[in-house]
């Protein structure tokens, strides 16, 4: 997913599509409340289910998400403390979270003083 939204923005496309899951429902729902995309959408047709997501760009055609990285990865697993989530770019970016309460912000996993798996960063 992560790979699709960085490809699609350098490219300048509007909407990048992908197979739904519930995890990536939920980062383009973490993405949309922090203003980094424009929208997602899904679409349960005949066939299997699909999720857009619409790319957000400023007045001079400029991606709105500048880097995203995943943290986290199936060889190499990141957990943190609640004590220990960090911070992106002091604050202008955004770390994504998995924990006991869902998918969360750095942000919102701080106040709610849980800790969890690290799966991506974007500014």
């Amino acid at each position: 997913m992560l790979t699709r939204i960085r490809n699609a923005g350098s490219a300048q496309i509007a909407r990048v599509s992908m197979p739904e899951s519930r995890l990536k429902r939920e980062i383009a729902r973490v993405l949309h409340e922090r203003g980094f995309i424009q929208g997602f959408s899904s679409d349960h047709g005949e066939t299997k289910p699909k999720l857009t997501v619409e790319l957000r760009y400023d007045r001079l055609a400029n991606n709105m998400i500048q880097r995203i990285e995943r943290v986290s990865r199936p060889g190499r697993r990141v957990y943190v403390r609640a004590a220990e989530v960090p911070t992106v770019r002091n604050g202008l970016g955004v770390a994504i979270l998995s924990t006991p309460r869902g998918v969360l912000t750095d942000e919102q996993a701080r106040e709610a003083n849980v800790g969890g798996e690290i799966l991506a960063r974007v500014w």
